[in-house]
């Protein structure tokens, strides 16, 4: 089966993000850069997504 692939928006969807976080977290390589699709488009690897929520949802149950 192939990987999905996520548009910004989708992205932004999942993650309550947005699309000016989502990039200073990238900046500060705290969140899955996206993979080029075209010269101009861009997507991520929905496993990527899942994963870095599972590891924020995982912090999150240890802080407590």
């Amino acid at each position: 089966m192939t990987e999905r692939h996520l548009r910004r928006r989708t992205v932004e969807a999942m993650t309550g993000l947005s699309r000016s976080t989502l990039y200073a977290l990238m900046a500060k390589d705290e969140f899955p850069r996206p993979v080029k699709l075209t010269s101009r488009a861009v997507a991520w690897p929905e496993s990527a997504v899942a994963d870095w929520l599972a590891q924020r949802s995982a912090a999150s149950n240890n802080a407590r």
